[in-house]
């Protein structure tokens, strides 16, 4: 089955943005691995800019889908906890052509101005990520409601921590790590609640 253009150059620039960076990869870099005519880019894409966004946009609709399978796993509020980590161990064990380099929405996030369409992409999938957790820990029998936001944003700062000393490392041990740390956390909580 062909793809269409539009999908060839959204995979090719989720590579190359991964594997060289977004202000490292030219468009023609891009249309080359894609296999189209530069125009098919402009065709599909207003500019460089709009493929940027559209590549972030599709990172964090894939960490969904990676979340959303997790979640269908889980039979309580702890183990939904454990999917949102799974979820980045799954991204980190994803076959990448030079090697897992850390999360790809803060690569990207890094190199584009504050402000950018794509920084503030990027800042909501994080901060849906800490509403994620906040919902399945306000899901937890008998963790007090006053607990969740900071609860939340701590196991968030700590996935975020691993997820950049997994990149540094190549690999996914901190994230594997990490999700033994979030639920120990998380158990403390709930040991230590009133």
């Amino acid at each position: 089955m062909r793809t269409s253009a539009r999908d060839r150059l959204l995979t090719a620039a989720a590579e190359c943005f991964y594997d060289h960076g977004v202000n490292g990869t030219g468009i023609d870099t891009i249309t080359a691995a894609a296999g189209v005519a530069k125009m098919s880019l402009y065709n599909n894409f207003a500019s460089k800019d709009d493929l940027v966004l559209a590549y972030l946009q599709a990172r964090h609709e894939e960490w969904l889908t990676l979340y959303r399978r997790r979640l269908a796993a889980a039979g309580d509020a702890r183990e939904r906890v454990g999917a949102v980590v799974d979820a980045y161990v799954d991204h980190a064990e994803m076959a990448y052509r030079h090697g897992f380099r850390g999360c790809g929405l803060l690569n990207a996030a890094a190199e584009l101005p504050a402000g950018s369409p794509g920084r503030l992409l990027v800042r909501r999938h994080k901060e849906e990520v800490e509403a994620l957790l906040a919902t399945h820990l306000a899901e937890l029998d008998g963790l007090p409601a006053a607990r969740v936001p900071d609860l939340a944003e701590q196991l968030s700062f700590l996935l975020e921590g691993a997820m950049a000393r997994a990149g540094l490392e190549g690999d996914s041990r901190r994230l594997h790590r990490v999700r033994e740390l979030a639920l120990q956390l998380v158990d403390t909580a709930m040991e230590t609640a009133p």
